[in-house]
């Protein structure tokens, strides 16, 4: 049965929209009539008008991702229709870019076309992982149980990523605001304070005369700086398309040793925790290895679990084939062999996940706690510097005086 977009107006005047069901508008405008509403515009919600009306390329944001899945999770989980749970979700989206791509989705299903598949033409909302998941849980008949793991693993992610935004939102804001003090001091201020020293035509301080020099060349220079650190921007944006350039700073990058460790950490608990979710929804293990080894972000990890995956791939146990990178965590590979002996591999994937988001989150508090006094001292010495360049003639000045 056809599906329609509706924007009416109840009895107390207030707006109401969403889908239904019937045969014809008019059928649905006298549906909306029986229901006490005063249908204001009706409009068919066919599948092929769906999909133009949204755009392939329309994006949620992961929140809203995460919720709509929690709630299609209860309502699936609850016994009710999947289409009816689709409307259900689009009627209570805020957001009305949402609602018209989880109508259009509905519209799709209603139209035979399976969820996955459904999902599929919006693959920059739901990903090539969601897809799976989704297109997995309905094959093994636990969509309810599916989406809610689904849920959860995106709620943690997302949780994830706040701490991790939250804890680093000082440091750079701190060393946003101290630069900019720093450049309007040097441009702007020592130069007039200075000049006053000039006149004078004493001898001044090597201290003020370094400051008189690093003034006079940033004034000079500026533009030039601006320029240049666009164009190395872009210049990196240019080379990060390219695999082989992003392998080599990524292998710098987990080389370091307070900031390696955590993007190992943080990566493979991604890892973990979408092994689990797929391996807990029935996925089968090799095309779980595959996809779990997309969500890494790092290549020289996406790499070492690709390797992984192929030797599993050849008859070796998960846990000796993970070991054997001599990348991931001992954690993982310890819970990993428990989990293949004992016939408990998600659960005790989950568990390993669970464990490296708690180190992941220990070892960003204290870079964080660590960052944030060492940027308070460093640009503290340099307002001390700045100061004793401008106070020392002074001194001078009265020295010679008495």
């Amino acid at each position: 049965m056809p599906a329609f977009r509706y924007e009416a107006v109840d009895g107390r005047g207030r707006p109401r929209q969403g889908t239904l069901d019937a045969a014809t508008a008019r059928q649905a405008r006298d549906r909306l009539r029986a229901d006490g509403l005063t249908p204001t515009a009706v409009e068919a919600l066919a599948a092929d008008s769906a999909s133009a009306g949204t755009g392939g390329s329309t994006r949620l944001p992961v929140a809203v991702v995460a919720l709509a899945t929690r709630q299609l999770a209860t309502l699936v989980e609850s016994g009710m229709p999947l289409d009816q749970a689709l409307g259900a979700v689009a009627d209570q989206a805020d957001d009305a870019r949402t609602r018209t791509l989880l109508a259009a989705v509905r519209a799709e299903v209603v139209a035979g076309e399976p969820f996955a598949g459904a999902l599929a033409r919006w693959p920059r909302s739901f990903s090539d992982l969601y897809r799976s998941l989704v297109a997995a849980g309905a094959e093994t008949g636990r969509l309810a149980e599916v989406l809610v793991r689904l849920a959860d693993y995106l709620e943690a992610r997302l949780a994830l990523r706040q701490r991790f935004t939250l804890a680093l939102i000082y440091p750079a804001l701190v060393t946003v605001i101290a630069v900019a003090v720093i450049a309007v001091l040097l441009v702007y201020v020592v130069p007039q304070v200075v000049s006053v020293y000039q006149q004078s035509r004493q001898a001044l301080p090597w201290l003020t005369r370094a400051l008189i020099a690093t003034s006079g060349f940033l004034r000079g220079t500026g533009v030039a700086w601006l320029a240049a650190g666009a164009l190395c921007a872009a210049a990196f944006a240019f080379a990060n398309r390219r695999e082989a350039f992003r392998a080599a700073w990524h292998a710098r990058l987990l080389r370091l040793p307070v900031a390696g460790r955590l993007v190992t950490a943080i990566d493979t608990a991604r890892f973990a925790s979408t092994l689990a979710i797929l391996v807990g929804s029935g996925t089968p293990l090799l095309r779980a290895l595959d996809a779990a080894r997309d969500v890494v972000w790092a290549l020289p990890l996406r790499r070492a679990a690709g390797a992984a995956a192929s030797l599993v791939r050849e008859g070796v146990s998960v846990a000796r084939a993970l070991k054997e990178q001599r990348v991931f965590p001992p954690v993982l590979t310890h819970l990993v062999a428990n989990g293949e002996a004992s016939g408990q591999l998600a659960p005790m994937l989950e568990r390993a996940a669970a464990e490296l988001e708690r180190e992941a989150e220990r070892r960003l508090t204290w870079f964080a706690a660590l960052l944030q006094p060492a940027l308070i001292v460093v640009m503290g010495a340099i307002v001390l510097l700045l100061v004793l360049a401008v106070m020392l003639p002074i001194v001078s000045m009265n020295q010679l005086i008495r």
